[in-house]
Parts: C-alpha cells; sequence; structure tokens
C-alpha cells in the first residue's frame, strides 16, 4: 500500500507540472469543444486531435490524450441535451430526458447534473484503476463469446424500461435495429450481405448517420408537422443554475451511485463499452427509481444515471488497455495506437516495465476530471445560451449543421441522403410511439451480439451448451428470464 501512494504520488508530481497543467487543460477543452459537434463523436474528435500531440514529449502528449479523452466524452452530452442529437453511441439514452429537460428551460440543470455527476463516477472509476487494476483484470479474462452475448441480451431487457408502455413496440424497434445491424461485411466470413450491389453499403450503417436524422431530423420534422411543436426554449439566467437543488440531489444521489457502479462493472470488460454500460444504467434506474413514471418525460434521474455510468466505464476501460493491451472501446483503441505511437506497449509487463509512466497516466486522469469539473461548470451558461436562438433560425442551422456532420463522416453524399431518410423514418416512429433510442442502440450492440453468438456456436461445433455451462453465462440468463418473467407479472 505505501508503495502504491508513493507511485501516486510520484505520478502526480509530473501531472501537476505547468506544462503538463498547461497540456491537459487544452486537452480537455478542445476535446469538449469538438465532441459536441453533431457528426463528429468522441472516436472521431480524438483521431483529429491527435495530430495536436505530435513533436511533443511522450508524457505531455499522453496527458494531453487524456485530456482530450475526457473532454471528448463529456462534449457528447452538450448535443444530446441542446439538439437531441446524441455525441457518441453512449449518449443515445441522455437524449430521452436531457432534451426534455431542455424544452421545460431546465437545460443548464441537465448538464449540471451531467458534469457532477461524470466527475464523481470518474473519480471514483479512477480510484478503482488505481487499486484494483490487477484483480479486476483477472474478472474480465473470465468473459468469452458465451458470456458476452448473454451480457448484451441481459442489456436488452430494458425493453420494458426505456420502450415504451407497448412491449411490441418496443420488440419491433428491437429487431428492426437489429435487422439493419447486419448489412454490410458478414462479421465471420467478410462476405457482403444485404449490400445490392452498392460498394458504399459494405460498411454498413453509420451510427452517427442513423443517430443524427432520427433524433436531430426528426425532432425537426415533428416541430414542423406539429402546431406548437418546437416550445420556445430559453437559457437560464445564472450559471449557478446549473447547481442541483436540494431536491434535485436527493433525487440523483442514488442515481449517480447505480449508475457508477454499473458503469464500472461494464466498462472493464474488454468490447463492452459505454454504450451498453449507459443502456443498462438507464435500465436499472427506471426500475429502482420511485418516480420511474417521470423517465422520458424529464426526469433528472435520467440524466445522472447514464452519464454517471457512461464516465466510470471511460475509466474502467483504462484497467484492459493498461493491463492486456486490448482496447475497451473505439475511443480507448485510438488512445493505444496513440501510446503505441510514442513507443509505449500497454500489456501484462507494462505495469512493471514502465511504472513511472503508469503512474503518470493514472495522475493524469484524476487531473483532467477535475479540470473537467472547474471548466464546464461556468461554460454551462455558454453552452445553454445556444437556446435563446429564435426556434425560426436554431432549427435551420441545426438541419445545416446536421447534414454536414453525415457528410463529412465519410465524404458521402450518399450519407447525406441517409440521414434525411432516418429523419423521416425518426419522425415516422415518433407518431407510432416505437422508441428511436432502442432502434439505435440495437444497431450499435447488434453486431457484437451476432459476433458473440457465432463465435460461442463455432467454437462448441454448433451446440448451443456452453451458455449454460458457464457459471457466469447461466447466471446472466437466468438474471434475463427472471427480468422478463417479473415484467410479465407486474404488467398483468
Amino acid at each position: 500500500m505505501i508503495d502504491l501512494l508513493q507511485n501516486l504520488l510520484h505520478g502526480f508530481a509530473v501531472a501537476l507540472t505547468p506544462t503538463n497543467l498547461l497540456f491537459a487543460l487544452i486537452g480537455v477543452f478542445a476535446g469538449t469543444v469538438i465532441g459536441a459537434l453533431p457528426g463528429i463523436g468522441t472516436v472521431v474528435g480524438v483521431s483529429l486531435l491527435l495530430p495536436l500531440t505530435f513533436g511533443m514529449d511522450p508524457t505531455s502528449a499522453i496527458i494531453m490524450l487524456a485530456g482530450i479523452y475526457y473532454g471528448a466524452q463529456y462534449g457528447g452530452t452538450i448535443s444530446s441535451v441542446l439538439a437531441n442529437i446524441p455525441g457518441e453511441s453512449a449518449t443515445v439514452v441522455t437524449t430521452l430526458d436531457g432534451y426534455q429537460m431542455a424544452r421545460q428551460g431546465r437545460a443548464a440543470k441537465a448538464l449540471g447534473i451531467a458534469t457532477i455527476g461524470s466527475f464523481i463516477a470518474g473519480t471514483f472509476g479512477v480510484v478503482m484503476v488505481t487499486l484494483l487494476s490487477p484483480l479486476l483484470t483477472r474478472i474480465a479474462l473470465q468473459f468469452g463469446p458465451p458470456e458476452y452475448f448473454a451480457l448484451i441480451l441481459l442489456g436488452f431487457t430494458a425493453i420494458s424500461a426505456i420502450g415504451g408502455r407497448s412491449p411490441v413496440k418496443g420488440l419491433i424497434s428491437v429487431t428492426v435495429g437489429l435487422l439493419l445491424a447486419t448489412v454490410g461485411l458478414d462479421v465471420m466470413s467478410g462476405r457482403p450481405r444485404f449490400t445490392f450491389g452498392q460498394d458504399w453499403m459494405l460498411d454498413g450503417f453509420s451510427f452517427l448517420v442513423v443517430a443524427i436524422g432520427l433524433f436531430g431530423i426528426g425532432e425537426i420534422l415533428e416541430g414542423m408537422m406539429t402546431p406548437g411543436g418546437h416550445p420556445v426554449m430559453q437559457a437560464s439566467p445564472h450559471w449557478r443554475d446549473a447547481l442541483p437543488s436540494a431536491a434535485d440531489w436527493v433525487r440523483s444521489r442514488w442515481a449517480i451511485v447505480r449508475g457508477t457502479i454499473v458503469g464500472f462493472i461494464v466498462g472493464i470488460l474488454p468490447g463492452a463499452g459505454a454504450t451498453l454500460a449507459s443502456f443498462i444504467a438507464y435500465s436499472v434506474e427506471r426500475k429502482a427509481s420511485k418516480h420511474g413514471y417521470e423517465f422520458g418525460k424529464g426526469a433528472i434521474e435520467g440524466v445522472a444515471a447514464p452519464e454517471s455510468a457512461d464516465n466510470a466505464a471511460s475509466a474502467a476501460a483504462m484497467i484492459p488497455l493498461l493491463t492486456l493491451g486490448i482496447p475497451g472501446s473505439g475511443t480507448t483503441a485510438v488512445l493505444l495506437g496513440a501510446l503505441m505511437m510514442y513507443g509505449v506497449r500497454p500489456g501484462p509487463q507494462f505495469m512493471t516495465e514502465q511504472s513511472e509512466l503508469v503512474w503518470t497516466i493514472i495522475a493524469s486522469l484524476y487531473v483532467s476530471n477535475l479540470i473537467l469539473l472547474i471548466l464546464n461548470l461556468p461554460m454551462i451558461r455558454l453552452f445553454v445560451k445556444i437556446l435563446d436562438v429564435p426556434v425560426r433560425i436554431l432549427m435551420p442551422l441545426i438541419l445545416i449543421f446536421a447534414t454536414i456532420g453525415a457528410y463529412s463522416i465519410n465524404g458521402s453524399i450518399n450519407d447525406a441522403w441517409l440521414v434525411l431518410i432516418f429523419g423521416i423514418l425518426g419522425y415516422l416512429m415518433r407518431e407510432t410511439g416505437i422508441s428511436p433510442a432502442l432502434f439505435v442502440l440495437a444497431l450499435v450492440l447488434g453486431e457484437q451480439l451476432e459476433r458473440s453468438l457465432r463465435q460461442a456456436v463455432y467454437i462448441s461445433k454448433g451446440s448451443i451448451e456452453p451458455f449454460f455451462t458457464h457459471p457466469i453465462s447461466l447466471i446472466l440468463i437466468l438474471v434475463t428470464v427472471a427480468i422478463l418473467v417479473y415484467d410479465i407479472i407486474r404488467r398483468r
């Protein structure tokens, strides 16, 4: 324990030098700004800002990358709350209540609780990274294809939580999302599927294109078709309004705790990612909250839980990255490439052979998390100021930026057309009561669900026995069945 504290203090001594503090501040600010732009996303944002570190001292560059990582994670929340456009897949669930809070004039509250919840969860996550990395790594290694399949299946039991009152409509949304996830190259054989001979469809449907269309364009179309569909949204008079009131704290405190725990547990699993963590955290919170009937209508817990899970999962994803050299998400895959570019090779020997650098990275995560809180709480007033723009001007601007953002992902005009098509689909889904969030989440998780299922069946030579003979997989399946049975009984 003494050695651990000494190593951590040495890491802080390096991370808190004026030069490294400045680079951490630049990284957090740049990451927040680019993460908030519709159509960019965390992975692309970190990739775009990576050249800023070229030519720098490796330690300073890695500290700046940690700041970019945290800033971009939070930046996606801003567009989710203010424009109903998820900045990344993990913030899809945030739009459900965050945007409704913005429509009620509580955008600052939504961003405030997201910032504070993210700070608490991120701090917890980094502390756990400090204390439990070797132990948690051994646990994560117990997860194979059957366990991942069962875990994602458990996540989809959230249909009853965020799919609306109709389980049938929730199933329709998930089924269509899973079907669209099969478009492109086969995850096992690499052969084209459902591309109809079109080369541009080989990569499948981009999450960002679908999300921008369903949420951003769909919201605009709903406002155009419905008289008074876009209420006048005004910014709060002062940044202090972003601070949660006593009542907000009472409602959010356990949501932050539960979201943090769920996010961290899911985040340590290589490949699970913050998307599944935020999805499960929202489902758990809706069932645990006394105000579950308010979810989807502007419940502050509906922002606190997934945002806490997102940040806790992001911190936990550093465990398999540093100790195994296995990225836990798309963003940490980019970070892995950046570390290798500077001659740093994470893996089993990394914690011992380059312990000084490891503890500097961990200390920089603490520092970046604190900077994120200090920097963004006062800036919430500036972010929310966008809501003072008249709706007749704001909505066309969102349409323009959304279309440009979709086009910029691959530089393809086909994506610009797709975003408009999915916008129409998003409007129709709203009119029929089908959940766009479940659709997008199924699209995001569909590839991993299929890969885990087919790998498990392939390894067992066509048998489904591993799903029931592996203890972790069996437990997850039993929990899934129990939740479904409980939900059926509750509805009756």
